[in-house]
């Protein structure tokens, strides 16, 4: 049983399901549902219509560059078929699963942080990645201006 992808949203075609385009030169192009095929000969590109996967990867939404998603690609050769590796793969895909989850949970907190919280953050990286250049003075100036804003944000009380 093989699951296709959808040439247009990339979603998962399942057997005896969607629909398939074949153009004179014999390429092929599976849809999953009669709106992909709409939009397909409409001629729209799928990284500029919202509801896409494409989309969601160039704009950032979804985690991309990600190892633990390397394990659903397609391989296009033969497996010879080892008892022990299947063991292990199905062994394994549990802990994958966790995995992915942690991350796509980290994904979206930090998609989900303000701008200012944002701002804040890549300052601090910046100065602590350039400490050396500052003086002492103005280590202490930073550090207390750095509190501040962080109590700010917090809405601390003083010390």
């Amino acid at each position: 049983m093989r699951i296709e992808k959808c040439y247009f949203c990339s979603s998962n075609i399942y057997p005896g399901h969607g629909s398939m385009f074949v153009r004179n030169d014999g390429a092929e192009f599976r849809f999953c549902r009669s709106k992909c095929v709409k939009n397909f000969k409409l001629k729209r590109n799928p990284r500029k219509v919202a509801w896409t996967k494409t989309y969601r990867k160039v704009r950032g939404k979804d985690l991309v560059n990600d190892p633990s998603q390397v394990f659903e690609r397609k391989v296009h050769e033969p497996m010879i078929y080892d008892r022990e590796v299947y063991a292990r793969t199905v062994e394994s895909m549990p802990k994958i699963a966790e995995i992915r989850r942690e991350r796509e949970a980290f994904h979206i907190k930090d998609r989900l942080l303000t701008g200012q919280e944002k701002q804040i953050e890549s300052e601090r990286i910046f100065i602590v990645k350039n400490l050396e250049v500052l003086t002492e003075e103005e280590r202490r100036i930073e550090s207390e201006t750095r509190r501040r804003k962080v109590r700010a944000m917090l809405k601390l009380p003083f010390e």
